[in-house]
């Protein structure tokens, strides 16, 4: 979602490759990390939420002033740039007035949004923010993020605010100040002065800035954030330095910790495939090849990925169903794989440590038969309970194609969805 910190990251060390992988964090709305934002005492334009054209209306009123911008509320970037699938163009557009709120609040709910990162799909518009429109003098930008590199959270500065931080990382790399934190304390009053100077904000400005840039690493470890930017960071003619856009981050894995954050996630921004596997503890990205996979472990499930696209095949699906998978849930990744049209064979790749071969098995039975599976199925299991699982399978008497090599199975996956 939020590739500037992966490009900001990429200007202090070359990405020699990139994985596909489970997302790890939580996203939230736009007016959500507003709110959150003035929770800590951090400045923002003044912004509400609506979730009707009638709504809409009567929150511009409410401000007592004509002049706001509404910005459509789905998660993704380029929204600016982006066109609704009614055909209106721009989920962020300047209104003068309530009756025009109301208009473009119209055009935007309801209808999804598609933009660079929403894909052609696009994504539901079911809330909009109206803000004031505050003008900035100067713009900036500010992200706090884990470096693995250096071990360390990092605030990532720069002087040129306000566009894709992709680009200044590309262009002017020189341009971007990476600052390492001490984890338990963040960032010293004097380093965050120190920082806003060099950034260049005028000498007014300066300890508001500071002060942002120490609220910022304190919401970040508070609430388990995996990554927070700010762009722009605005800085006003009266010294005022405002947070006019903000993304975050939050760790899935913190969720016990974390509720009041976990409360605001909304799945209607994610995919309903993937939201459905969560439930039973799978991890799955759909892909676009035509061979479903089932693996145990996100190693082993990037590995036969790998062979079968050595092999000439292409995987429809990363599917991860982890060390605790029951056999309703292995039924249920059955399901999650036939409900691609594109899929053509499966390839079940299982090497039992913690997870059960025989427990995959009996998943696998129980699929075949409830779901009638009429494609190609190709398995092979390895490890513990092997040998009860084989012969569950033998003695099922279903048509099912079992190996002990990867590199034979794989061969055969890929021939038999090429020959479907």
């Amino acid at each position: 979602m939020i590739t500037g910190y992966r490009a900001a990251r990429s200007a202090l060390r070359p990405i020699k490759g990139a994985a596909v992988q489970q997302r790890r964090n939580l996203s939230i709305h736009e007016y959500q990390s507003v709110q959150l934002l003035n929770s800590y005492g951090i400045p923002t334009p003044t912004a509400k939420p609506a979730f009707s054209a009638e709504e809409a209306e009567s929150v511009a009123k409410s401000f007592g002033k004509d002049e706001l911008v509404i910005k459509a509320q789905v998660l993704a970037g380029g929204r600016g740039k982006g066109h609704f699938d009614s055909g209106f163009q721009g989920g962020v557009q300047m209104v003068d007035s309530p009756a025009q709120a109301k208009e473009y609040a119209s055009k935007m709910l309801g209808h999804k949004l598609i933009t660079k990162q929403t894909g052609a799909g696009g994504r539901i518009c079911n809330a909009v923010m109206l803000a004031e429109r505050m003008p900035p003098q100067k713009e900036y930008y500010a992200a706090v993020l884990n470096d693995r590199a250096r071990g360390a959270p990092v605030l990532v500065t720069s002087s040129q605010g306000g566009m894709n931080i992709e680009d200044v990382a590309h262009d002017t790399p020189e341009a971007i100040i990476t600052t390492t934190l001490d984890f338990d304390n963040g960032i010293s009053q004097q380093e965050a002065l120190d920082l806003a100077k060099k950034l260049g904000f005028k000498p007014e400005a300066q300890q508001n800035a500071a002060d942002t840039f120490s609220k910022l690493y304190k919401i970040f470890r508070e609430k388990d954030a995996t990554q927070i930017e700010i762009n722009p960071l605005a800085e006003l003619s009266d010294g005022q330095v405002l947070c006019m856009d903000a993304k975050f981050g939050f760790d899935d894995n913190a969720d016990f910790r974390q509720a009041d954050v976990f409360k605001l996630r909304d799945t209607t921004q994610e995919d309903a495939q993937e939201v459905e596997a969560a439930e039973y503890g799978l991890n799955f990205i759909k892909l676009d090849g035509d061979i479903g996979c089932l693996v145990n472990g996100a190693g082993l499930a990037m590995a036969t990925m790998d062979v079968l696209n050595l092999h000439g095949g292409s995987p429809a699906n990363f599917l991860d169903v982890g060390g605790g998978a029951t056999a309703d849930a292995v039924k249920k990744a059955f399901e999650l794989l036939l409900s691609s049209k594109n899929v053509k064979s499966i390839f079940v790749n299982i090497f039992g440590g913690i997870m059960r071969c025989d427990v995959i098995a009996e998943g696998i039975i129980k699929a075949t038969k409830e779901l009638q599976l009429t494609i190609p199925l190709v398995v092979r299991l390895q490890g513990t309970k092997e040998a009860e699982a084989k012969k569950m399978i033998n003695e099922s008497g279903l048509k099912i194609f079992p190996f002990d090599g990867l590199d034979e199975a794989a061969a055969k996956a890929v021939e038999a969805a090429k020959s479907a």
